[in-house]
């Protein structure tokens, strides 16, 4: 697993390092939370453990910013404080899991164990995407919605795994050239604009929900019409 751990204290970063690099893990430091929060952003993470008394950004933040952008990777809460209303407050934000200081690490271990359990049975279900009544299978290549059978261009698929991999998020048009079409279009292009159009006819047109909408300015997300 790749865990991201967001702790100013050296001798938990140290205590945390031995005991979790000898079992394979690969651990990234943050000591601040603004840099904790710019690397969850920029690089993929299977967990990340997180301190609440942090440098510049509290953990509390930090973790609620995080889920702004991803509703899916395990954050356990690692504090000395252990105040009914300071777990509250961190389960309010969403963190999974709250664990407090002076910890065993034997403990740690173990809720790690779990959630790299989860995520793996999560990973294998994940070849369905679905969202809302619409479905995407990734083995077999094929889309229904309302169990009602759409036949996509190779293009229109991979559009629409992009959204649906990053449903509820704006998504720009050069984000989406990088991702469909890759580096070598011309970025001047409105091919995102014609395909986006394409994939509406065949996903929206025909159904009362609409899922795929225009951010005006901004470029194209799929949510829920409300």
């Amino acid at each position: 697993m790749e865990l991201l751990l967001i702790e100013d204290e050296p001798s938990v970063i140290s205590l945390i390092e031995r005991g979790l690099k000898e079992e394979g893990y690969n651990i990234s430091i943050a000591m601040d939370g603004y840099t904790g929060l710019k690397m969850a952003g920029l690089n993929h993470y299977d967990l990340i453990l997180l301190d609440v008394m942090l440098p510049g950004m509290n953990g509390l933040d930090v973790c609620k910013n995080i889920r702004m952008s991803n509703n899916e990777i395990p954050i356990i809460i690692l504090t000395a404080l252990n105040q009914t209303e300071d777990i509250v407050a961190a389960f309010e934000r969403d963190a999974d899991d709250y664990l407090t200081k002076p910890f065993r690490l034997e403990e740690l271990r173990a809720r790690i164990n779990r959630y790299s359990r989860k995520s793996k049975t999560v990973s294998e279900q994940k070849n369905v995407l679905t969202f809302d009544d619409l479905q995407l299978d990734r083995d077999s290549k094929s889309v229904q919605r309302e169990n009602t059978p759409i036949i996509l261009t190779a293009t229109e698929f991979r559009l629409l795994e992009f959204l649906m991999l990053n449903r509820n998020k704006v998504l720009t048009r050069i984000d989406i050239l990088e991702e469909v079409w890759g580096m070598d279009v011309d970025l001047s292009t409105n091919v995102v604009d014609v395909y986006v159009n394409y994939l509406r006819k065949k996903i929206d047109k025909q159904f009362a929900r609409k899922l795929i909408h225009t951010v005006i300015g901004m470029g194209y997300v799929i949510r829920h019409e409300n």
